[in-house]
């Protein structure tokens, strides 16, 4: 089925294979803080089984905090956080899926051979060959962040590296894990090309991790899925929603296909806040999204697609977590420049950080920076009723997975490198 009927049905065919014995060694890599500079984070804080693989605030807490999920805190002393996640944590449902060939809100990774290595990511020349796929690829990008693993200049020899080229700390975290007995024996076994721990890199790394969430990820049995794969009648609300969806509401514009994304970057015009995400030559706290890649203004302020699945479960919502609810996002998409003037900063999902708190909304003052973003907008107003935006919440509920409590392997309770899991 297609068009307005409805997007084509998945089947476990359409994912990347994923050998158990490394997806078990990337289940605990994921939970281990041994791959941050300071071993005090772990890829698993902010992409939790508990949060649907989410974090469940608008801009996170990495580096230096404590706790987990909204209860998370920013740290104390000198280990506390310098700055915030300056964009929403992604949500990790299907990213297996083959079709996937672009991540990030602004696509800095994309499958390519621009640089001989398969990918076109910051590291370009250095990023390493020979991973799996692009979920393995993006496990290691993490990693050489500051705020998000890596740890603040002058706290470890991991950031240390990185500052001096950006592939350079994956070689350290590479033996930390290498030289764990535990770590390098299930490596021996579940890789055929390694005889001896000696021999394991980042790549192997990447690709375990790749691996777990290429697997552990996979939800395809939702309502929507049995109405599209057996007929299965949706709820009334949500077949009403079904309906607006794919024809008037025109949602399947940029939501289209069987994972619901177009993979394609567009305008929102979402409200701004937080430390944005600047590049070197920039003077204020924004976030100009694909322009940062491409370096083209036609990208301005354009952030990808998200997929649709399970996404009742994965709020709040947007590139920076703008809105807490679905029924608030689709008013967004419905009137963007009404929802933007009537949005105020309480409605962020923003754990109180009291030295950062100046410059969580101080952009929100650089008018001439509001009328550039209010000026970019790629989408066209919709007038919807409340009755037809509940009938469209219904519907999106209707793409939550029947089994996303129940996957293949969750949260371990202990890592080889004996650090606390979260």
């Amino acid at each position: 089925m297609s068009g307005a009927a409805g997007a084509a049905p998945l089947s476990l065919d359409d994912f990347v294979d994923a050998d158990p014995a490394q997806a078990r060694i990337g289940q605990l890599l994921f939970y281990d803080p041994i791959l941050s500079g300071n071993r005090n984070i772990s890829c698993g804080t902010c992409h939790h089984h508990d949060h649907a693989g989410g974090d469940g605030l608008s801009l996170g807490i990495g580096e230096g905090g404590t706790g987990l999920g909204p209860d998370r805190t920013p740290g104390t002393g000198d280990d506390r956080i310098a700055k915030r996640i300056p964009r929403n944590a992604p949500a990790l449902w299907n990213l297996g899926h083959r079709s996937i060939d672009v991540l990030f809100h602004d696509g800095r990774l994309e499958v390519s051979d621009q640089f001989g290595n398969g990918f076109d990511t910051p590291a370009e020349e250095w990023f390493p060959e020979g991973l799996d796929h692009i979920v393995a690829a993006q496990a290691l990008l993490p990693m050489t962040s500051e705020f998000e693993m890596a740890g603040n200049v002058g706290e470890n020899e991991v950031i240390g590296a990185v500052r001096d080229r950006i592939d350079l700390g994956w070689p350290i975290l590479a033996k930390r894990v290498r030289t764990i007995p535990e770590y390098g024996e299930m490596f021996v076994d579940a890789f055929d090309h390694i005889d001896h721990s000696s021999e394991v890199t980042i790549v192997e790394i990447g690709n375990a991790i790749g691996a777990f969430v290429a697997s552990e990820w996979i939800s395809i049995d939702s309502p929507y899925d049995a109405w599209l794969t057996e007929g299965t009648p949706l709820p009334e609300a949500a077949e009403r929603g079904r309906q607006l969806f794919f024809g008037s509401a025109r949602c399947a514009t940029c939501h289209s296909g069987p994972l619901f994304t177009d993979q394609g970057f567009h305008a929102l015009s979402l409200p701004a806040f937080g430390p944005g995400r600047t590049r070197l030559f920039d003077q204020v706290s924004r976030d100009v999204g694909r322009m940062a890649e491409t370096d083209l203004l036609e990208d301005a302020y354009r952030f990808r697609t998200p997929s649709l699945r399970n996404v009742a479960l994965t709020a709040p919502y947007g590139h920076n977590g703008a809105f807490a609810t679905l029924e608030a996002m689709i008013r967004h998409h419905a009137d963007p420049l009404a929802s933007r003037a009537r949005w105020r900063p309480a409605d962020a999902r923003l754990p109180d950080v009291p030295w950062l708190a100046a410059g969580d909304f101080v952009i929100r003052q650089d008018r001439f920076e509001m009328q550039r973003q209010k000026a970019r907008l790629d989408i066209h107003p919709a007038a919807l009723s409340a009755t037809e935006i509940a009938d469209l919440v219904a519907f999106l509920q209707a793409l939550t997975g029947e089994t996303v409590d129940q996957r293949p392997l969750g949260r371990p309770n202990r890592v080889p490198s004996g650090l606390p899991v979260d």
